[in-house]
């Protein structure tokens, strides 16, 4: 990569093109362009396959994925949530006409703290929507107890973590669903694209469904669905890069090794660490800038990296509950939210991409490093 070469926060992976050109000539042959084609069921089963799941459905984006979610449940009245997360989250709670209820996140990995759940609950409470932050697991266990306790439901946003395992097991086996995403940001994308896991036959027909207009047959509509389904060209990029993920995904690794290895032991610099019997796929790679120890302001240091054509990205700041259509919700009262406020104002995401190289990660380093008191 030239030096002079602006270097984003991430760059979609893609196989060689070569090998797409025969998917796309099979389209191109058949004529089946949508409608759960051939390459459509092949994904399915093949991607089902690989993560380590019964039951998956494919759509056509994460969000819409999230939104058919909460519908599949039947969901309503008021889901708990965290604040510290990408909007698509929460709005796909408002575009359910449910109310976001927001609870503060754990200081460690900075998912939903199962501590903060239950006085958030109410007789309106129907579910809890908590987010795997930066492909770290919540604290799965302890938010089950809690739903199992009250009779709610749990549907994970699991859009950061494809491929996570925990002692082997997907972590999208836990909770009643989970939600994929496959943008062009993520670890594993099909330019757009999303999925819902499931644990039985009967609730992906339910999810079929609802992701294909409501219909269950030629002349048989028994929902208010919505058009959410894969097409064959994103479905067939899927098979493809289905063959190059785990490549991906070791060279993620290795910059979030070459990361960790050089920032930890700075002043004012946090790094995360692998948590041990979790396999991590590295969709992102957080530092964590305390000021009055390293120097420099989080926004200091963003902008001087912006200066020498590194562009990382501040997830997730602001929180969702201080954007305006949240911001007046009782649950995004600040003095409620004081670690997902701390997070959020030091935050800042490095790049991390297959093809990032390490040269670039070095130039990345010895900025930080220069900026050190």
């Amino acid at each position: 990569m030239p030096e002079n070469k602006l270097i984003y926060v991430t760059q979609p992976s893609l196989p060689p093109l070569k090998e797409f050109t025969a998917y796309l000539e099979e389209i191109w042959s058949s004529r089946i362009l949508t409608n759960n084609g051939p390459f459509h069921q092949q994904f399915e089963t093949e991607l089902a396959d690989y993560l380590g799941v019964k039951y998956l459905s494919l759509f056509t984006n994460g969000t819409l994925a999230l939104v058919t979610a909460l519908q599949t449940l039947r969901i309503s009245g008021e889901v708990i949530t965290t604040p510290f997360s990408f909007v698509a989250t929460t709005h796909s709670l408002w575009w359910n006409n449910i109310k976001p209820v927001f609870v503060d996140i754990e200081p460690d990995y900075f998912t939903l703290d199962p501590e903060k759940i239950e006085a958030a609950i109410t007789p309106h409470t129907t579910a809890i929507l908590p987010v795997h932050v930066y492909g770290n697991p919540c604290k799965i266990d302890e938010i089950q107890k809690i739903a199992d306790t009250y009779g709610l439901k749990v549907i994970y946003d699991a859009a950061h973590t494809f491929g996570v395992k925990i002692k082997g097991n997907s972590i999208l086996n836990f909770g009643d669903l989970s939600v994929l995403s496959f943008h062009a940001t993520k670890v594993f994308n099909t330019f757009e694209g999303g999925a819902i896991i499931c644990h039985d036959e009967n609730t992906k027909k339910r999810i079929d469904h609802l992701k294909n207009f409501g219909f269950a047959g030629e002349t048989t509509v028994i929902a208010p669905g919505i058009n959410a389904k894969m097409n064959e060209v994103q479905a067939a990029f899927g098979l493809l890069q289905l063959k190059y993920v785990k490549e991906y995904i070791k060279k993620r690794q290795e910059i979030a090794k070459l990361y960790r290895k050089e920032l930890t032991g700075i002043k004012g610099i946090r790094v995360l660490y692998d948590i041990e019997g979790v396999d991590h796929s590295y969709t992102y790679f957080p530092v964590f800038i305390d000021e009055r120890l390293y120097g420099e302001s989080r926004d200091a240091l963003y902008e001087i990296l912006k200066r020498n054509n590194i562009y990382g990205r501040r997830y997730f700041y602001p929180l969702i509950s201080q954007f305006p259509t949240y911001r007046g919700l009782p649950s995004a009262n600040e003095a409620n939210l004081p670690v997902a406020l701390n997070v959020a104002e030091q935050v800042i995401c490095l790049p991390i991409y297959p093809d990032l190289g390490m040269s670039n990660c070095h130039k990345i380093i010895n900025i930080i490093k220069d900026q050190s008191l």
